[in-house]
């Protein structure tokens, strides 16, 4: 360890948290963007439910926490995790940063698909997280966006998501 000179005891009132995932497609299994069921012919491959989007939400709030990732308190390595509904570890996740005394001001994130084509879901997303976090569908926002034939989800082998959250 080396002494960086910044003091981590002083406790800011806002922080910001980023989160990513992603998970590859998957024949057999549903699809679950954002805790809400996607009709589409394949699912993602993951230890849990593969929810790509809850993942990243939760990543973003435990580093805006400064709590260790979502794979340190949730690792794939743990049986009790196999097939996990994303929903209840994020419903862990906010009790968390609960306790650690944040509140969670607002969310954005960024859903990459070629396809399924996610944008009749977002309100249903929103809803879904709005409901997860306690907070407002207004302090929400899901865009999905396309790969654009470019990378592993413009070749349509998965799917990615990114988070950016407040807390304070």
């Amino acid at each position: 360890m080396f002494d960086t000179g910044l003091d981590y005891s002083y406790n800011y009132t806002m922080r910001v948290g980023f989160g990513f995932d992603s998970h590859p497609f998957a024949k057999g299994k549903p699809l679950i963007i954002g805790g809400v069921k996607i009709h589409y012919e394949q699912g993602l491959s993951g230890h849990s439910d593969a929810d790509v989007l809850l993942h990243a939400i939760a990543d973003a709030l435990l580093g805006a926490a400064g709590l260790p990732s979502i794979g340190e308190i949730f690792p794939d390595t743990d049986s009790a995790y196999k097939n996990a509904d994303s929903a209840a570890l994020l419903e862990r996740v906010v009790t968390l940063v609960r306790e650690q005394g944040y509140g969670i001001v607002n969310l954005d994130c960024t859903v990459l698909a070629e396809e399924p084509k996610l944008v009749p879901y977002r309100d249903a997303m929103r809803a879904r997280i709005a409901e997860i976090l306690d907070i407002p569908t207004t302090c929400i926002a899901i865009k999905p966006k396309r790969g654009e034939g470019m990378g592993f989800v413009g070749r349509k082998e998965g799917i990615a998501a990114i988070a950016v959250v407040l807390i304070e």
